[in-house]
C-alpha cells in the first residue's frame, strides 16, 4: 500500500514499506511459535552470569558454549527458571551434585524456546541432570590427574620425608577462616604441651581469585623454605562448589613439585580435591590436620622415651654385670692378695739374699782392693824409701827432681832417713851416658 506525505503527493521511499519493531518482533514470535511449539530440548551448555532477582525470586542466566580448545565463546543465549521452578531445581540440583547451582557449571538442562517482544530471544529452563554436571566435573578431575600423571609429578610431594618434629608451620589460609582460629587452638592445647612456631600466608580460599591467590602464598613460602619444616593448606567448610579452586592443574603441579611436604585440612570429609591427591597427607578438617602434627610428635617423644628406656635398661645391665664382677673379686680377693703376698714376700726374701751375698762379695773385694792400696801407700811412702837407704834432696822445700834445677851456690838440704844435713852446691854435672 502506498502512502502519501503532508502536501498529498505520493511517497515511494522506504518509510513506506517500513514496519514497527513490535511488528517484527510479533512476527518472529508467531515464527517460533509455529516452528517451535512448544517442543521441549534437552541443551549442553555452560551456565554464565547466574542472577537471582530478590523481589520476584526468578532466576536469570546466560547458556554459553565454548571452543574446548581456545575457550573461545562459540554460542550465547539468555536464559531463565520461573521462581517455583527455580527453588525446586535448586535444591534438587545441590543436593544431588553437592554443588552450589552457580555460574562456570556445566550443565543438561531441559528447554523451551521462547521469545518476547520485549526481552527477545531466551530459554525457558524446566528441568536440569545433576549427573551430567556430575561427570563433567569428574571427567575434568581425571583429566587433571592424568595430566599430572604424565608430567610425572603426581607423587613427588608424597616422596618427601616428613620432618621428625614438624614444629615451623607456614600456614596458607585466610586469615578470618574459623578453621585457622581451630588449628592454632588444636596445636596450642597439645597434651604432649608441644611447641610450635606457625606462621601466616594469607590467601583467599574461594572464588575466581583463589586458584591465583594460593599459587602466590606457596611462591611466598618458597622463598623462605629453609625456616619451615612442613606447608599446611587449611580452609572451614563451606559449599562443595567452594572446592572448585583446590581443582585446579595449575595449583595441582606447584603443591605436587614444592620441596616441603604439604598437608591439607580443606573441610570437606566427603570430598576429595586434587590438591589432596597430590599433597603429602590429607586431614579432613584444619583441626585433623593440627592432630596430626602432634601426632608426629608423639611419635617422635615415643621413639625417645623408648631409647630412653633401652639405654635405661642398658645402663642397670651394665651396672648389675659390674656389681656381680665386684662380689665375685671380692670373694676371691683375700685369697688372690695372700697369694700375691706371699709371692711378694719370697721375692724380697729372695731379693734380701741376693743383695746380703753381694753386699759381702763386694765388701770383700773392697777390703782386698784397700789393703793392696795401704800397702803400696806405705811401700811408696818418703820414710820407707829412705829406710832402705836413699835420700831427698830439698832445695827451698821443694824437692829436687833433676840436677838442672841446680845452680853452684845454691843452698839444699838433704833428707836422710835419721836427719838431715844443709849443704851448698859446688858442681853441677849431668850424666852423659846411663850409669848402667
Amino acid at each position: 500500500m502506498r502512502r502519501t506525505n503532508e502536501t498529498g503527493r505520493r511517497d515511494d521511499g522506504p518509510e513506506a514499506y517500513a514496519i514497527s519493531l513490535f511488528e517484527l518482533n510479533r512476527m518472529i514470535n508467531e515464527v517460533i511459535d509455529m516452528r517451535f511449539d512448544d517442543s521441549l530440548f534437552w541443551v549442553r551448555a555452560e551456565m554464565s552470569d547466574v542472577r537471582v532477582n530478590a523481589t520476584s525470586g526468578h532466576c536469570y542466566l546466560e547458556l554459553v558454549e565454548k571452543n574446548p580448545r581456545t575457550e573461545r565463546i562459540v554460542a550465547k543465549i539468555r536464559g531463565m527458571i520461573w521462581a517455583d521452578d527455580f527453588r525446586k531445581l535448586k535444591r534438587y540440583f545441590e543436593s544431588q551434585a553437592r554443588q552450589a547451582f552457580t555460574s562456570g557449571l556445566k550443565v543438561l538442562v531441559r528447554v523451551m524456546v521462547t521469545f518476547h517482544e520485549v526481552y527477545g530471544l531466551s530459554l525457558m529452563i524446566i528441568d536440569i541432570d545433576p549427573s551430567y554436571t556430575l561427570g563433567d566435573m569428574a571427567r575434568r578431575r581425571a583429566e587433571i590427574i592424568r595430566r599430572l600423571m604424565e608430567d610425572g609429578v603426581f607423587d613427588l610431594n608424597k616422596e618427601l620425608p616428613l620432618p621428625a618434629l614438624p614444629q615451623r608451620v607456614a600456614i596458607i589460609t585466610s586469615p578470618t577462616a574459623a578453621g585457622y582460629e581451630d588449628f592454632l587452638d588444636q596445636l596450642r592445647r597439645s597434651a604432649g604441651g608441644y611447641v610450635f612456631y606457625p606462621k601466616l600466608f594469607p590467601a583467599v580460599m574461594q572464588g575466581e581469585r583463589a586458584e591465583a591467590s594460593l599459587i602466590a602464598a606457596l611462591d611466598a613460602v618458597y622463598r623462605h623454605r629453609a625456616l619451615f619444616d612442613v606447608v599446611v593448606i587449611i580452609r572451614g567448610g563451606g559449599s562443595t562448589s567452594d572446592l572448585n579452586c583446590f581443582d585446579s592443574y595449575a595449583l595441582a603441579t606447584h603443591c605436587a613439585q614444592f620441596p616441603l611436604p604439604i598437608i591439607t585440612g580443606i573441610g570437606h570429609e566427603r570430598d576429595e580435591t586434587v590438591l589432596d591427591l597430590v599433597a603429602h597427607t590429607r586431614a579432613k578438617t584444619p583441626t585433623a590436620a593440627a592432630e596430626f602434627l602432634i601426632g608426629r610428635m608423639d611419635e617422635a617423644a615415643a621413639t625417645l622415651n623408648a631409647l630412653g628406656e633401652r639405654l635405661r635398661a642398658a645402663a642397670l645391665g651394665a651396672l648389675d654385670s659390674l656389681a656381680n664382677a665386684l662380689a665375685a673379686n671380692r670373694q676371691r680377693l683375700p685369697l688372690a692378695v695372700r697369694v700375691r703376698l706371699e709371692r711378694a714376700h719370697g721375692l724380697l726374701e729372695n731379693l734380701r739374699l741376693r743383695l746380703r751375698e753381694k753386699s759381702l762379695a763386694r765388701l770383700t773385694t773392697e777390703r782386698h782392693f784397700l789393703e793392696k792400696t795401704d800397702q803400696y801407700l806405705r811401700l811408696a811412702a818418703p820414710e820407707h824409701i829412705l829406710k832402705r837407704g836413699y835420700s831427698l834432696t830439698l832445695k827451698d822445700g821443694r824437692i829436687v827432681k833433676s840436677v838442672s834445677e841446680l845452680r853452684e851456690g845454691d843452698r839444699v838440704v838433704t833428707r836422710f832417713a835419721d836427719g838431715l844435713a844443709e849443704s851448698r852446691v859446688s858442681l853441677t854435672k849431668p850424666l852423659l851416658e846411663d850409669p848402667e
